[in-house]
């Protein structure tokens, strides 16, 4: 405690460091249980009794038990998936082992969940594996180039690459034109809804699986999808009280993109993967939150999503903590193009503090309008259900 700078038993830090300790010395007296195994037991009942004794003790993921029980049938498969996984990293897409795992289940079983993996045999692990590969490698590719996913910072859920990697494994990779407009449109507004974190996240899962294994699985999906979400374009009031953590604002970025949005100084495409401090994509609060906090608004209500940009690092850092009625005229007239790309409302009225609630209501009806052109969620809103599928993909491409 000397060391520490503790000066004497009245010193603040002495109780706190003095419980500190304590606790450390308390391990001494831990208790920890071992059960030694007999050595006669075979790998796959060593596998079943570590299965059954960490499920109800230390609480590992359900894709670390089945881990355990795959690599007992499969001798060296865990170098065989990590290579694998390696794989997509290279790809952009640094994805956890269970998302890989739970994707070889939905190849080998139909479903996600990993209570079937002992059922399952040697032969049936090998050959669902490299078709997993096969649609995980589809699912990516059909990500980066037909939807502009470049990144998994930009997906509601991991589960929808397991949806796309086995609808393409299901239609054997021949896939027509409109086919593949309504597979991109599904992606887009499950997406930006969040389909995965509105309950169970396997069993919506599941529910989308099974779709795929009917004659129509593109309507199945979207009529699934509009069953759960209701509209499937976005309303201003949607975007109320929303912040960074959102769906809808890793939307909003790929929204503002597509609409050639740039960095208000540098004039580069923002993008999650510039290099360099200065130009590093940042989210940008247009009214900062500095200011609110002086007129008594909480960090919650400065976090909306209506007051957040997208803009360089240097950018950011040169805007500082400076009113937008002062900072935004100048960069409206110097570079108007950059700066109307992300939706922002160009009326002086509505950049005063005072008027800061007034802006966000107007910049939701403007993001909502960017969003919708984006998703064609309003040519599909307007058709009847179950021609949806179809029906509003004419209107997209």
């Amino acid at each position: 405690m000397k060391a520490a700078g503790v000066t004497g038993f009245d010193d603040p830090r002495y109780e706190k460091y003095s419980q500190r300790l304590a606790r450390l010395r308390g391990i001494r007296k831990y208790v920890y249980r071992m059960d030694v195994l007999e050595r006669s037991l075979s790998y796959d009942e060593v596998t079943e009794i570590f299965v059954r004794v960490n499920s109800l003790g230390a609480k590992l993921r359900s894709s670390d038990l089945a881990l355990a029980q795959i690599t007992a049938k499969w001798k060296h498969s865990l170098q065989t998936f990590l290579g694998f996984q390696a794989e997509c990293t290279k790809l952009g897409f640094d994805l956890e082992l269970g998302i890989h795992l739970k994707n070889l289940m939905a190849f080998a079983t139909g479903q996600s969940r990993f209570k079937t993996v002992t059922s399952l045999d040697l032969a049936a692990l090998q050959k669902a594996w490299k078709e997993s590969g096969d649609g995980m490698r589809f699912a990516i590719n059909f990500l980066k180039s037909n939807v502009g996913i470049d990144s998994p910072a930009l997906l509601s859920s991991p589960s929808l690459l397991i949806v796309l990697s086995y609808y393409g494994h299901r239609r054997g990779y021949q896939i027509s034109a409109e086919e593949e407009a309504q597979l991109r449109y599904w992606t887009l507004i499950a997406n930006a809804k969040g389909r995965f974190s509105r309950g169970s996240s396997e069993t919506i899962l599941d529910q989308d699986l099974s779709a795929l294994k009917n004659d129509k699985p593109m309507q199945d999906l979207i009529d699934r999808l509009r069953s759960q979400v209701g509209r499937l374009d976005i309303s201003p009031e949607e975007l109320e009280g929303r912040n960074q953590r959102s769906a809808l604002f890793k939307t909003m970025f790929m929204a503002f993109r597509a609409a050639g949005a740039k960095d208000w100084s540098s004039n580069l495409t923002i993008a999650l993967d510039h290099s360099g401090a200065q130009h590093r994509l940042q989210f940008h609060h247009i009214f900062p939150k500095a200011l609110l906090s002086k007129v008594g608004l909480a960090s919650r209500e400065a976090d909306d999503i209506a007051n957040l940009a997208f803009i360089g690092g240097k950018t950011n850092r040169a805007i500082s903590n400076k009113a937008p009625a002062l900072y935004l005229p100048p960069l409206i007239e110097k570079n108007h193009q950059s700066v109307m790309s992300q939706a922002i409302p160009n009326d002086p009225a509505l950049l005063d503090i005072a008027s800061y609630k007034a802006f966000l209501v107007e910049r939701r009806k403007l993001v909502a309008a960017r969003l919708n052109t984006f998703l064609g969620a309003k040519a599909a809103e307007s058709m009847p259900q179950g021609t949806s599928a179809v029906a509003a993909e004419h209107h997209l491409v």
